[in-house]
């Protein structure tokens, strides 16, 4: 498996904007298909904020990892963010999303920040583990969400 900017594998941008829109489009639903695909057309990023990396598996995409500006537009304040993590359900549990995430604080650090967010609905235990801690519950777009930080050792 090898994890690589999305920039390098634009061929995957239509089947990640679906596994996204699948799996997130309760949090937007007015972004259709189509603007999601766009949306992760300009933040393919090769390096710093945006970018996406990808993990990739036999020349099959298996997940993402994001870092952009920002997640959340109700904390405008807190930049930059960890965003669209996601591994397909088969690969999940092999330590994919730790490599994408490290992948990103990498990116995140170059970019010279000190601390960086995201936000998740399930995966609060999994950040833990990483070293995230917890700054608050709250709800966004109708649906309770952890904001976590994480300082970054640069």
């Amino acid at each position: 498996m090898e994890i690589v900017p999305l920039a390098d594998k634009k061929d995957f941008i239509a089947e990640l904007a679906e596994l996204h829109h699948s799996e997130w489009k309760h949090l937007n639903p007015s972004l259709t298909l189509e603007g999601r695909t766009e949306a992760i057309s300009k933040a393919a990023g090769r390096e710093g904020i945006p970018s996406i990396f990808v993990a990739v598996s036999g020349g099959q995409l298996v997940g993402s990892a994001a870092l952009v500006q920002n997640d959340m537009d109700t904390k405008p304040d807190l930049s930059p963010w960890l965003a669209a993590v996601y591994v397909k359900e088969s690969f999940r549990h092999h330590g994919i999303a730790t490599e994408l995430i490290a992948r990103c604080e990498n990116e995140a650090v170059r970019s010279n920040a000190d601390t960086w967010y995201l936000y998740t609905e399930f995966a609060s235990k999994l950040y833990e583990k990483l070293g995230w801690r917890y700054l608050e519950k709250c709800e966004y777009k109708g649906v309770t969400v952890d904001v976590m930080c994480k300082q970054i050792a640069s």
